[in-house]
């Protein structure tokens, strides 16, 4: 972005954009308040396809984010290659969505703004992958949230460090 006073727009992606990417900027956004910058840092959510468009979160996920002190708003809807330019930061939940948000990219012109999500996550405890819960059982969902929590707070540290 040119402008220095825009907030810095951080983009979560995941598959079907009920599950992953909206823990990703639900709980980014309850790290971004907490923090007092919100008028700092926007984040969304998208998916790569559009299954779900429209659709709240996962309803496991949403019990699960309420476990964990979140509340999860928020509403399916597919990336859009407009998206690699508007938003300052594009994180993938997966290899297979990261390989789809490049897809998008073909000359590579944001490839610089798009990353694995993983890459945020600190310690031994968490996979380069977030794993998708939507087939498994109760358990995945809080694993995403714990892993999510993690990386998150790895991003709002590497943007204080930049300020």
């Amino acid at each position: 972005m040119t402008d220095s006073t825009a907030p810095y727009r951080i983009l979560f992606v995941c598959l079907g954009n009920i599950c992953r990417s909206p823990a990703g900027e639900n709980i980014m956004q309850a790290l971004v308040k907490k923090a007092r910058y919100s008028e700092a840092i926007t984040c969304d959510s998208a998916g790569t396809m559009d299954w779900h468009r429209g659709k709240l979160p996962d309803a496991r996920m949403r019990q699960a984010a309420t476990e964990h002190g979140y509340e999860f708003k928020g509403a399916a809807r597919q990336v859009l290659a407009t998206d690699l330019k508007d938003f300052d930061l594009v994180l993938a939940m997966d290899r297979s969505n990261l390989a789809d948000l490049q897809a998008l990219d073909p000359n590579g012109n944001d490839k610089e703004n798009i990353r694995l999500f993983g890459s945020y996550c600190t310690g031994n405890e968490f996979p380069e992958e977030v794993p998708d819960p939507y087939y498994g059982g109760e358990e995945g969902f809080h694993t995403v949230i714990r892993m999510v929590e993690n990386g998150c707070e790895g991003i709002l540290a590497e943007y204080k460090n930049k300020q």
